[in-house]
């Protein structure tokens, strides 16, 4: 963030006397037009950033800002601090303001990108990080963080123009080889993928990130030399928590892959343990959440004044690991359907209509009327155009949505919906497997994986039950036994002609930006049970899933 953070193939070294990532003479450079007194209290302040220690940073910086408070690097600086301590108003304000005197600084366009992206501003992002390379086309950094911000906002093509570009200018920069890996991967180039992990690993052996990144392709097998790495690595007693929770997931695909179940599974409730420990999750509470959900839409609300809206969504929702990537794949292999993937807009829209009347969702829902249904149906609408430019229908399968169909239907009384499902062990045990990269609090711990499972259970037989006609459900195990069967209902469901394609689900090449990525470029298999394996080790999931359906 303060400096260049990805190295050029051949720049000058840092030194304690320049700001991080940039080299004396660069750092000089910057400083001109500040007297020594101040150059010093700016040295202190990147010092006090690049050590996280924010307050020895702040004094300084009310130093040099009173010495010279419009210098370039001075502003860039200050807004710097800002961004790390959260406070991105205040530093979005510094950036532009170090822009006015330096409008053509790579440095400072990249800095306000960052904290552009931080804020939610995407676009706005993206085009101070193009700025930035246009700028300099040597900058490795802005680079890295154009190909980060489009891959995130599903820009798949720039953003791998952009990362192969980063590790051309900084070949030993492992994380951006990661960022790189899961955009292959997104795009169906899973040697390349594995390729880009297995370069992060050689550069950084202790990163848990790539190790699991290559795990998680879930369909690349690992070597025995590569188990033995891995468990020495685990062994080291100074190894970063992260990194040893992310590695003791990746252990555990190797050691499946070597036939050690029993070893597996041990290595997988160690992994979850030490994960769990991070969190904070309360069942309870979120049971009640789904308690007031089964209440605020008892028989159905009053839906948007336009009974057409939403005609071109189509909602894939279930638990994760439960089969709705695939789903959503064999509907995007249809000519007429756009695969979006998980999208934020319909929980973006309903909680930003509890902070517009400062009552949490779905307490106001009582109150609202046709006419705020027919507004965000609309807001929707036009925040997921984008996917809809080139065939008319979209999916969204943001992995929250099963939470939402009550207002999604109130909105959008014309989209449809398929609930996937999955047998609850096989569903659960995968979600045990799965080291998310964020959310997902419930499933480190097997009781508390079951008594998710339950409340997604009830509500989702509640939404069945209250929108007959409007919702699907596609059980996992019968699309696997029949293919063409249960694929021929869904298109049914959907409005869609049956087409040949959708069989051929694994021949698309789409983006898929979920976990089962890789998996959906395989044809079906006839069974991904594993629960099998595992036996009697999954006996107390068994029983918190007997209790839950007891309850």
């Amino acid at each position: 963030m303060v400096g260049h953070r990805l190295k050029r193939k051949k720049s000058s070294k840092s030194s304690k006397s320049g700001a991080p990532g940039m080299g004396k003479s660069d750092w000089r450079q910057r400083l001109q037009g500040l007297d020594p007194a101040a150059q010093r209290m700016l040295q202190a302040a990147a010092a006090g950033i690049e050590s996280r220690n924010f307050t020895e940073a702040g004094r300084a910086m009310v130093g040099v800002l009173a010495l010279a408070p419009r210098h370039p690097e001075v502003l860039r600086m200050q807004g710097v601090l800002s961004h790390l301590q959260g406070r991105y108003a205040e530093a979005e304000r510094a950036l532009r303001a170090a822009l006015v005197e330096n409008p053509d600084d790579p440095l400072i366009h990249n800095n306000l990108g960052s904290t552009l992206r931080a804020s939610g501003d995407v676009q706005a992002a993206v085009a101070s990080f193009r700025q930035a390379t246009v700028l300099d086309p040597g900058l490795a950094a802005a680079w890295f963080n154009l190909g980060k911000t489009c891959k995130a906002h599903a820009d798949l093509d720039e953003a791998r123009v952009a990362l192969e570009r980063a590790v051309e200018l900084s070949p030993e920069h492992a994380p951006a080889r990661i960022v790189l890996g899961d955009t292959r991967k997104a795009t169906g180039d899973i040697d390349g993928a594995a390729a880009s992990f297995r370069e992060a690993i050689r550069l950084n052996p202790r990163s848990g990130n790539a190790w699991y990144s290559l795990a998680n392709l879930k369909t690349v097998r690992f070597s025995a030399e590569e188990l033995a790495r891995m468990t020495h690595t685990l062994s080291l007693p100074d190894l970063n928590e992260d990194d040893r929770i992310a590695l003791g997931f990746a252990r555990v695909k190797a050691l499946e892959d070597a036939g050690r179940h029993e070893d597996a599974f041990a290595g997988l409730v160690l992994a979850n343990a030490r994960k769990r420990r991070q969190l904070s999750w309360d069942a309870a509470a979120f049971s009640a959440k789904v308690d007031a959900l089964l209440s605020a839409f008892p028989v159905g609300v009053s839906a948007a004044s336009r009974s057409d809206n939403g005609k071109e969504v189509i909602f894939v929702v279930s638990l994760p690991r439960s089969g709705s990537t695939l789903v959503e794949q064999i509907l995007a292999a249809h000519p007429q359907v756009e695969g979006a993937s998980e999208l934020p807009d319909l929980p973006n829209v309903i909680e930003g209509e509890s902070r517009r009347r400062g009552v949490a969702f779905p307490d106001w829902v009582v109150d609202a009327s046709p006419q705020d249904w027919t507004r965000l149906g609309e807001s929707y609408l036009e925040s997921t155009r984008r996917w809809r430019t080139e065939r008319p229908l979209s999916t969204d399968k943001g992995l929250f949505n099963w939470q939402y169909v009550g207002a999604a239907l109130a909105m959008l009384p014309s989209a449809r919906v398929v609930i996937c499902r999955r047998d609850p062990l096989e569903t659960c045990l995968s979600c045990f497997h799965q080291l998310f990269a964020r959310g997902q609090e419930y499933s480190y711990r097997m009781d508390e994986l079951a008594a998710y499972w339950s409340d997604f259970d009830r509500l989702s037989r509640h939404w069945s039950e209250r929108y007959p006609g409007q919702v699907h459900e596609v059980i996992h195990e019968e699309l696997l036994a029949e293919p063409r069967e249960a694929t021929s209902r869904l298109l049914a469901f959907c409005g869609l002609p049956f087409d040949e394609a959708c069989l051929r689900f694994h021949e698309s090449t789409r983006s898929v930006r979920t976990a089962s990525a890789a998996q959906v470029r395989q044809p079906l298999r006839q069974t991904t049970a594993r629960a099998a394996k595992y036996g009697q080790a999954l006996a107390p999931l068994r029983d918190a899933l007997s209790a839950c359906r007891q309850a």
